[in-house]
């Protein structure tokens, strides 16, 4: 069969060169991950790993999970890459450029049957104020109090925003207005905590972030908001010993997390 075709602009591969292509992509990488484990077998203190990650995990668990890896295995070298929303489309795993992937659990209709999914912990969504605002004062807020209350938003195909969408709407409310609008956790975490903004946030941003740590989650009446975080692998992808470690200390990370938490409230 012709591999590639000839043309004005040089050569292109054919379907049978993308079919060839697709399959060397899979062997190629085996033989790479052979020779990281024979690397690993001879320094287990080394090697290297590959990760993606959406811009929100930067504020929350990722930090807490590379110092516990880093500890472990000072030589090993961390690869980051931040994958743009919707984070949990990835790219990078299928093509196997990425070792694995730190996500949001990806939507109900969203097809993941080539992936290992494996949910670490639930870290929900909470409304904060800045810690020296009125509203960190307050023991018990209406959701209707806020609705005037300048709002930093995530944007609106995110799902975030529609649980907040949600909420008001559910009380018979029009939506909050909005003071901006971005993805940026550590942009919202960082004006809302100047006073002039309401805002939304994981969790456990009040408890890992620099910037979480002055803002004050406020006693609002409103549903749960889950943001369950995952880390996911590609399927029938021999996977070294240095990612097994890895997820070993995510799995570390989000348990001690966990165990927290329980603690707290007894």
């Amino acid at each position: 069969m012709r591999l590639v075709d000839r043309n004005s602009r040089g050569v292109e591969p054919t379907l049978y060169a993308r079919a060839l292509l697709a399959r060397g992509r899979a062997a190629f990488d085996e033989l790479r991950q052979g020779i990281r484990d024979i690397e690993f077998l001879a320094n287990p203190t080394a090697g290297e790993l590959i990760l993606g990650y959406p811009e929100s995990l930067t504020a929350t668990v990722l930090p807490k999970m590379v110092e516990r890896f880093s500890e472990k295995y000072p030589r090993v070298v961390l690869r980051g890459d931040i994958v743009a929303a919707p984070s949990y489309k990835f790219p990078g795993l299928r093509e196997r450029t990425h070792d694995l992937i730190l996500t949001p659990m990806p939507p109900d209709d969203y097809p993941v049957d080539d992936l290992n999914v494996e949910v670490l912990f639930d870290d929900p969504w909470v409304v904060v104020a800045g810690k020296h605002t009125a509203w960190a004062r307050r023991r018990n807020i209406d959701l209707g109090e806020l609705i005037d209350e300048p709002w930093l938003l995530p944007p609106a195909d995110a799902e975030s925003y529609a649980q907040v969408a949600e909420a008001f709407t559910a009380r018979g409310l029009g939506l909050p207005r909005a003071g901006m609008v971005t993805f940026s956790l550590h942009l919202r975490a960082k004006l809302a905590s100047r006073g002039r903004f309401i805002t939304i946030v994981p969790k456990s941003m009040l408890q890992l972030d620099s910037e979480g740590r002055l803002l004050k989650m406020l006693p609002v009446d409103v549903p749960t908001w889950s943001f369950l975080v995952t880390i996911m692998t590609l399927k029938n992808r021999t996977l070294s010993p240095v990612v097994e470690r890895f997820i070993e200390c995510a799995r570390e990370v989000t348990r001690q997390m966990h165990e927290g938490r329980t603690a707290s409230k007894r």
